[in-house]
């Protein structure tokens, strides 16, 4: 399966270095595939050649981290590999150690260390990954190609230009430039979609990409259902007012843990660039004050954070990381 024929899709085989070289275009900004490479959640979406699955264990990506995780058959077989980080330049490349291993780490297989470098260029809607995998030994880099590795890594790339294409999708389409801005986010009881019908006759405009509801959340393990009393309900809402302001809204309701007052149902949100900048921001503006959510990955797709500022100001740090809940 290729998702897309125009993108460049190279794969050689160097017996003379022992090295396996792979270059792969994908229809998305830097930002974005590199979400896709170094984000456990996304990973698991696509580091799989089908029907195989994977699951990540745990994973620090840092110098020095690693990031434990299964394959996992259609029987629930599990097949477990450690990636041991050893570079890491934020957009542009990282370094690790591929080994077999136990569920905690320890290797178990004869097969040594497989070494990979992942390198990203390319700017806008199409970036370019180098991915250059060097083994000691010729012998097992041959058995590795013998055991289908080309082909079920070509898949495994395959599936992820389809997830950018399809995950990513609502970004390009909600944001359609990189550049930061600042909306305003709303807190309703439960009759937001009765409030922006409103505001929306009154600024003549559309919802971006419709309505998302409570009943759209994807069931993951971890999460409880959602209420049936709550499934229509608005979970984001999107409207364009004037001079490029967007009013964002959801609702909170009290079967899920909220409470609204006057003080809590209107935010100021920050939409940076980069999670670096989102960082800095969360961490400047709420000195003093009350952090009421931790700037962290959240599984609707976000690095964000909620936070009251030493005046009382409201704040949101969104920072989008693609990881659509859709």
């Amino acid at each position: 399966m290729n998702t897309n024929s125009n993108l460049l899709f190279d794969f050689k085989f160097d017996k003379e270095n022992k090295t396996v070289s792979i270059t792969r275009e994908f229809a998305a900004d830097r930002d974005l595939v590199w979400e896709a490479w170094t984000n456990p959640e996304i990973l698991d979406q696509w580091w799989a050649p089908k029907p195989l699955t994977s699951r990540t264990k745990s994973m620090e990506f840092k110098v020095g981290g690693r990031r434990i995780y299964a394959m996992i058959g259609t029987e629930g077989q599990e097949n477990w590999s450690t990636h041991h980080f050893t570079a890491v330049n934020p957009k542009d490349n990282f370094k690790f150690l591929s080994s077999f291993t136990d569920s905690n780490g320890n290797p178990n297989s004869p097969f040594a260390a497989s070494e990979w470098e992942v390198n990203f260029s390319g700017q806008d809607e199409i970036t370019t990954v180098n991915i250059l995998i060097k083994r000691d030994s010729l012998e097992e880099l041959e058995k590795l190609l013998e055991m289908g590795f080309r082909e079920g890594f070509t898949s495994t790339l395959d599936y992820l230009s389809q997830y950018i294409e399809a995950k990513f999708k609502l970004r390009r389409q909600n944001k359609t430039t990189k550049k930061a801005r600042v909306c305003t986010y709303l807190n309703f009881p439960g009759n937001t979609e009765e409030a922006f019908l409103f505001y929306k006759s009154v600024f003549k405009t559309e919802f971006v990409n419709g309505i998302t509801r409570f009943e759209d959340i994807r069931a993951e393990q971890g999460h409880p259902p959602v209420p049936e009393s709550i499934k229509k309900m608005v979970l984001h809402i999107e409207l364009p007012t004037l001079g490029g302001h967007i009013l964002m809204a959801t609702d909170a309701p009290k079967e899920m843990g909220f409470s609204l007052n006057s003080g809590n149902n209107m935010h100021i949100c920050l939409e940076p660039e980069s999670r670096e900048e989102g960082k800095r921001l969360f961490d400047e503006l709420s000195a003093g004050g009350n952090v009421t959510m931790p700037l962290e990955d959240m599984f609707f797709g976000a690095y964000f954070g909620e936070f009251t500022d030493k005046y009382g100001i409201n704040w949101m740090i969104n920072v989008a990381s693609d990881k659509k809940l859709l």
